[in-house]
């Protein structure tokens, strides 16, 4: 199974990133350890001081395929959960100032928590789904795909063009602004329109 993750899809988050719009999609790879187990809670490590949430619409891989035309994407996908991309923003902005690869920082054990529950395309309005995220009973993230810069579609192609898509496995689809730090006593839950797909609890 690959977890792959989109970076900067979403215009208001790259902006509070201080990040230029990318012209194709931007994605990079996370380990298989890095998922959460639903239910599960989320350790905060000791190497870093700055962990950041970031909630994203999961999209599920039913199918092996390379090269997929954008056309037939929709065909390579049945159903749409909800996960969190931790990142230890400390050990990022080091990497990022030495112009080294981000694992350390996105790859940790446990850093992708993801919803037991997919929700079936079918009940969905693709090109309009709307998905939250709330700390500690408060709002924080607020997204719809009506926003992405690149739709599930052009992010199924454009991956498939330099590596063979396979059952199983996910696409993180990137994050809506509204990111930031979590500490352990918090207390995350994602949504997918009212319907809630995670909790997560930072011990």
């Amino acid at each position: 199974m690959k977890i792959i993750c989109i970076g900067r899809n979403y215009a208001e988050h790259a902006k509070e990133m201080n990040a230029e719009l990318p012209s194709v999609p931007m994605f990079f790879m996370k380990a298989d350890v890095s998922i959460l187990r639903p239910g599960a809670p989320f350790f905060y490590p000791n190497f870093s001081k700055d962990v950041h949430y970031e909630c994203e619409l999961v999209v599920k891989i039913n199918r092996v395929g390379k090269n997929i035309a954008e056309k037939f994407a929709h065909k390579y996908y049945d159903e749409i959960g909800l996960g969190i991309d931790f990142t230890a923003r400390d050990l990022q902005q080091k990497c990022k100032e030495k112009g080294h690869p981000w694992e350390i920082a996105k790859s940790f054990e446990g850093s992708s928590p993801i919803s037991k529950e997919f929700i079936s395309k079918s009940e969905l309005e693709l090109a309009n789904i709307n998905f939250s995220l709330k700390k500690n009973g408060e709002t924080v993230q607020k997204g719809n795909t009506s926003n992405m810069i690149f739709n599930t579609d052009q992010l199924i192609s454009y991956v498939s063009r330099f590596m063979t898509l396979k059952k199983g496995d996910l696409i993180y689809t990137g994050t809506p602004s509204g990111v930031g730090s979590v500490k352990i006593g918090d207390e995350l839950k994602g949504f997918i329109g009212e319907q809630e797909m995670f909790l997560v609890k930072i011990k």
